[in-house]
């Protein structure tokens, strides 16, 4: 067996663990079965989720067993933890979409075929339906002192907010995930629970009830979170939170995040997601202190993580997306690709007649309405001297008109001004 814990903590992925100086031999001794938790809040986990999902399939490479939980019943409640305020409440509907959606990207990370530490992945609504209210405040809130819980971070940490209080239904929840410890215990053989440093409460309440009713020795491990060094959650934007799916986040859109990634978080990210050995990190780490201009590290990150996620055709999609944004000729693209390549460009929609009428639209005018150029005489200029392109093929006639021949897409034309000056323009109708 691998030593995982020699491995976690070179990786700087050990925040808390229980059992002391003890753990980490404890770990080693033998093969564990342990588990991670995920809400399905979407239908897609997000850049936030990776963090875990990656320490699952490092303990499974190193020949642990793991649990992969998708939380049916808790996330019909909602975990308090960290959360300033209570979040919305979703449909059993569209959580059983929401989990069987998640299901599928989680096998990209971690292999349920496997003989001996094949993965598991389990549904906790699939015990907590069975229980009654009344059953479960018998069988399992007696074993929860009120005192205990009070004392929690996650649940002091609303309480002592004067814009936010805590609902019984977000107080229940560290109930019920501590009694999914217990049951994955029961049936599995699990000893082991891992999470984000914000699920040390939820994490600890378990390892205690497992003592009172199983008289169980149970551990926890938490890890850091996956923040950037201003102290803000990695995989946010301006425009929302960064999906593994590729219908809520493009693998051109997932690789150029990642490429952009600022010199102080890349050394974190590269030891925290990748699988990279100790050797190519530090090497990269040198290189980005030496000459930090060449983005050795962001462009190793995106290429790793982008495969990870997307496999290689989506890395090979996302790089040619890349070398099109830096001028390389366009061609067999849709629209919805053009639209993501080119997103925080300009962009006007004009009827699609303009195509048609009088032999084309005359590219001094498209110019001008793209608002590439300031005026028709700033367009020929442009022209003349060999700065105007259509689809990055340059134009060197001030007369041409375009046509739907010169569409790039269904529907969209590039035009370009220089090296880097992008507009998009869009026919609509037919």
């Amino acid at each position: 067996m691998k030593d995982i814990f020699a491995e976690l903590s070179w990786r700087g992925l050990i925040n808390q663990t229980t059992g002391d100086d003890s753990f980490g031999t404890w770990l080693n001794e033998q093969s564990r079965t342990v588990y991670a938790g995920f809400d399905p809040t979407a239908e897609s986990l997000h850049v936030g989720h990776m963090l875990p999902l990656m320490l699952l399939r490092r303990f499974q490479a190193a020949g642990h067993k793991p649990i992969a939980l998708v939380g049916g019943a808790t996330g019909m409640i909602g975990d308090p933890s960290g959360k300033s305020a209570e979040r919305n409440l979703l449909s059993v509907d569209q959580l059983r979409a929401n989990v069987d959606a998640i299901k599928v990207q989680m096998g990209q990370f971690l292999d349920f075929e496997e003989a001996g530490s094949g993965a598991v992945l389990v549904n906790n609504f699939d015990w907590m339906q069975s229980f009654s209210y009344l059953d479960f405040l018998r069988d399992i809130g007696k074993n929860f002192p009120v005192n205990v819980m009070m004392a929690k971070d996650s649940v002091k940490g609303r309480l002592e907010r004067d814009d936010a209080g805590l609902s019984y239904t977000e107080f229940s929840y560290m109930l019920l995930q501590a009694y999914d410890f217990v049951h994955l215990y029961d049936k599995h053989g699990c000893t082991l629970q891992i999470g984000g440093s914000d699920q040390w409460g939820n994490i600890t309440a378990g390892i205690d009830l497992g003592r009172r009713m199983r008289s169980a020795q149970l551990f926890g491990m938490t890890c850091p979170l996956l923040t950037k060094s201003d102290g803000t959650k990695m995989g946010k934007t301006e425009s929302g939170a960064i999906w593994l799916s590729a219908d809520r986040t493009s693998p051109y859109a997932f690789y150029q995040y990642w490429i952009n990634v600022a010199d102080e978080d890349a050394g974190k990210c590269l030891r925290f997601l990748t699988e990279l050995e100790r050797e190519e990190i530090e090497s990269l780490d040198k290189a980005r202190e030496e000459e930090p201009h060449k983005r050795q590290s962001q462009k190793r990150l995106a290429e790793a993580l982008t495969e990870l996620v997307h496999g290689k055709q989506g890395v090979e999609s996302a790089l040619r997306a890349t070398d099109i944004f830096f001028g390389g000729e366009i061609d067999n693209l849709s629209d919805k690709q053009l639209i993501e390549i080119f997103a925080d460009v300009p962009s006007q929609e004009l009827s699609r007649d303009r195509l048609a009428a009088d032999g084309g639209l005359n590219i001094v005018d498209a110019l001008v309405e793209s608002g590439l150029c300031k005026s028709k005489g700033d367009a020929r200029r442009t022209i003349s001297q060999g700065g105007a392109y259509v689809n990055n093929r340059r134009v060197e006639e001030v007369e041409r008109s375009l046509g739907t021949t010169d569409l790039a897409s269904e529907t969209v034309m590039v035009l370009r001004s220089g090296k880097k000056k992008y507009a998009l323009l869009r026919f609509a109708g037919e």
